[in-house]
């Protein structure tokens, strides 16, 4: 018996999630398929119960959708509960519904386990303060950097994120920013995009840092084009983050994690322009 999976978001014609978790299939010997779904913008909570009762077994969930899951599922995960958004929703056996989050862990793994950056002592500015900076907020605590900082066009909205977090976190405006040093710097803002770079200050990265774009291209995104003029050590786009956060993604369906370095290389050609799914 073959098992049914599936990405459902707005649009999903571009979604790499297809080919990443058909690799996975392949390398662990599962028997599942995988599909898209074109998320209804009006009804997505009908397309979820009509994939289920179709005898789904579990979605991923892209743009614009993660927060509707998370108001949709009443059981959730704990790193779901911290994003405020769910972008995996497990079918258990007795056909409740739960929600999970990936995108934390997809980085963050990316980073330590495929890049080798150590968190340590380390100074992180996270970019942004929308659904895709508070979907990692938590699991960048959990990896104990020195110390972290959320800069937003709109100082209040990361003031506000920075609130939730259990750890102590700094916010401040991208005008603020001027002086400062950063050892890592995440973009999780959506202007790569728009092609477009956040309004940051010069010399903000301290010798030797990295910069990582959560978006992923063919081509270096306008952020690691920054930092490259930057001098940053390393550019990273989120493709990784990409893979990674599947590999969760099908732990929490198979209970097996996949190897990931494979996939990142069949990905890595030809990758098109696209966030997260």
């Amino acid at each position: 018996m073959t098992d049914h999976y599936a990405v459902i978001g707005n649009p999903i014609a571009h979604s790499k999630s297809p080919a990443i978790h058909a690799a996975f299939a392949r390398q662990t010997g599962q028997r599942m398929d995988y599909g898209r779904i074109l998320g209804s913008l009006e009804d997505f909570p009908g397309d979820v119960r009509a994939f289920v009762a179709d005898g789904g077994r579990g979605l991923n969930v892209t743009v614009p959708f993660k927060q509707e899951a998370w108001a949709l599922l009443a059981d959730r995960s704990e790193r779901a509960e911290a994003a405020g958004a769910v972008n995996t929703i497990i079918v258990l056996d007795d056909g409740r519904l739960r929600g999970d989050n990936t995108d934390g862990v997809g980085l963050v793994r990316d980073l330590t386990v495929n890049q080798g950056f150590d968190f340590e002592g380390k100074r992180v500015l996270l970019l942004g303060a929308g659904g895709a900076a508070r979907g990692v907020l938590g699991a960048l605590l959990e990896a104990d950097p020195g110390s972290l900082t959320i800069a937003n066009r709109t100082v209040a909205k990361a003031q506000e994120l920075a609130a939730t977090a259990a750890g102590e976190v700094q916010s401040c405006g991208f005008d603020q920013l001027t002086g400062r040093r950063f050892d890592l710097t995440v973009n999780a803002t959506s202007s790569g995009l728009h092609g477009e770079v956040p309004p940051l200050p010069e010399g903000l990265l301290a010798a030797g840092g990295w910069v990582y774009d959560m978006v992923y291209g063919d081509a270096p995104t306008p952020f690691c084009r920054w930092g490259e003029a930057q001098g940053a050590a390393r550019c990273l786009d989120g493709l990784g983050m990409l893979v990674e956060q599947a590999a969760e993604s099908f732990r929490l369906w198979r209970g097996v994690r996949p190897d990931t370095q494979a996939v990142i290389a069949m990905l890595r050609p030809g990758s098109a322009p696209s966030g997260s799914g």
